[in-house]
């Protein structure tokens, strides 16, 4: 009993014993119009694609539009000052995309896009000055015609292009009667230069996450899956074996340690909050999230046996944590960042009821938890500026101005996209970015492992393309470093070999070159 009254005592305490970042709403100056709009087949999606298009070292939005167009806003902001987009007119503004996540496809200078919609998907190849050009002809890239609502990418073996997984939602032809009419997800691999036809991943419960990890530092990447449990029959949470490019994902089963578990999954995002140098996995889902840890990597290093630790870390986010409405939450797009750079990775969940469901919260806010040098998290929502009472689905944080802070944006369903600049803390928040690079075709190390040691502390960072709710941000690893100088770092990249420790200083972007 008593610790569970010191847990409680810690959720209940002010985020004001932390430095909180102060988070300035600029969405109509920033020059950012844009709404994620639909009904039926619009309940889930509407996300964005952060990654910098132009190589300006300023990130750029890919937002989707739903039932509108989606479109591409290019980011024209100073270093340092207020935020500033211009809508470009581009040929991947569809109609009909659900969310869209960046990746380097043919493993040259510039970042493609793979587009979700309800509908054919279609991968866009990444042009000079911020230009696409459709590519599923070119790459052999089948599109399908379902409703896709999840994304992650890996490379296999020696292939020149990535391995796809694809996750889709209700069978649209079922809405009279969605329940258990899940449509399989797609795994694309390829064959040589091309995509060869795609790979259903059966079985397939209604996927809203995935996420490609490499869970036990293998070396060998498997799939995570989180699935929607509204609309599945008989279903649960997946973890797939992937054991090399030309053997077929098998699903890991409760015998090798992956236990049964079903939630309303909707989102995954990865973190090493333990500091064990093991990624942990938060999903969102309705009600309450969940925060996952390996229960002893020592003992069985190969059976993915997992913890839920949310509810004494203080991120089970069941409810809405101002407003009044004491109904159960609904969580959506989850990403970790150190907002404040101290040195300490902190969780944003985005928050939002699926279309007016009666027993869950309407005003449901997103949370911004800061981590603790406990290692534990208290909710800064509304104390740093960033409360929003509007539909949340996808987003994500990146510096959109170089100033060194996390800045957030937020797609709304049938309300306005939102962006908030983070302006600091008034007190230290050095930080350093870690760029890496190798030669084509895995050019940004997707798969790879950075450490980042402040003192004597490790902090370790898997590089992914995957997770979120249909939002991907592909760029710069962002590093707290508090009131230090100075850090150290090394890369574990994706064949397994390991860099030497460098040293690197604070208050720039560091290009780490295989």
């Amino acid at each position: 009993m008593r610790n569970t009254l010191a847990a409680f005592a810690l959720l209940a305490s002010p985020a004001m014993a932390q430095d909180i970042p102060k988070f300035v709403a600029e969405t109509v100056t920033a020059g950012i119009e844009h709404a994620f709009k639909g009904e039926w087949e619009y309940m889930v999606g509407g996300g964005a694609a952060i990654f910098d298009c132009n190589a300006d070292s300023l990130p750029d939005v890919y937002i989707a539009g739903g039932q509108d167009r989606a479109a591409l806003y290019v980011n024209a902001s100073q270093n340092g000052g207020t935020l500033a987009f211009t809508k470009t007119a581009s040929t991947a503004d569809l109609p009909s995309v659900s969310g869209a996540y960046p990746i380097n496809i043919d493993g040259d200078s510039i970042p493609d896009l793979v587009i979700l919609r309800v509908g054919e998907n279609v991968v866009m190849r990444g042009l000079p000055n911020c230009q696409f050009e459709r590519a599923n002809e070119l790459w052999g890239f089948d599109g399908g015609n379902a409703w896709s609502t999840a994304f992650a990418a890996t490379w296999e073996g020696g292939n020149t292009l990535p391995t796809l997984a694809i996750g889709n939602y209700i069978d649209r032809a079922q809405e009279a009667f969605p329940w258990g009419n899940c449509t399989d997800n797609w795994l694309h691999r390829p064959i040589g230069g091309t995509y060869a036809k795609p790979l259903p991943l059966t079985p397939s419960f209604c996927a809203l996450s995935m996420l490609f990890t490499d869970w036990n530092r293998s070396g060998q990447p498997s799939l995570r899956v989180s699935n929607d449990r509204e609309y599945y029959k008989g279903g649960q949470e997946q973890l797939w074996h992937f054991e090399g490019p030309d053997v077929a994902p098998r699903l890991f089963t409760a015998d090798e340690g992956f236990p049964r578990l079903r939630i309303w999954g909707m989102g995954i995002a990865s973190a090493d909050i333990t500091g064990d140098g093991l990624p942990d996995y938060y999903l969102t889902s309705m009600a309450d999230q969940k925060f996952q840890t390996l229960a002893d990597p020592a003992a069985d290093p190969l059976k993915p046996k997992y913890s839920d630790v949310a509810w004494p870390l203080g991120i089970t986010a069941h409810r809405p944590h101002t407003g009044g409405d004491l109904r159960p939450s609904t969580g959506w797009h989850a990403q970790f960042s150190d907002v404040n750079n101290d040195g300490l990775a902190d969780l944003f969940v985005a928050k939002g009821n699926v279309w007016e469901m009666p027993d869950f919260a309407q005003k449901d806010p997103n949370n911004l938890f800061l981590q603790t040098s406990e290692g534990k998290f208290i909710e800064a929502g509304e104390t740093s500026g960033a409360l929003s009472m509007n539909a949340a689905r996808g987003g994500g944080l990146a510096d959109f101005n170089g100033d060194g802070w996390q800045d957030l944006l937020v797609v709304n369903r049938n309300g306005p996209t939102e962006i908030w600049r983070n302006t600091g803390t008034g007190t230290a928040g050095n930080f350093v970015n870690i760029a890496l690079a190798q030669p084509a075709p895995n050019t940004d190390a997707i798969g790879a492992f950075i450490e980042f040691k402040r003192g004597d502390k490790v902090e370790t960072r898997e590089v992914t393309i995957g997770g979120g709710h249909v939002s991907g941000v592909i760029g710069p690893q962002h590093f707290g470093l508090g009131g230090a100088d100075t850090g150290e770092v090394r890369v574990i990249w994706p064949d397994g070999a390991v860099g030497d420790w460098q040293a690197v200083s604070a208050g720039q972007t560091i290009s780490l070159q295989r």
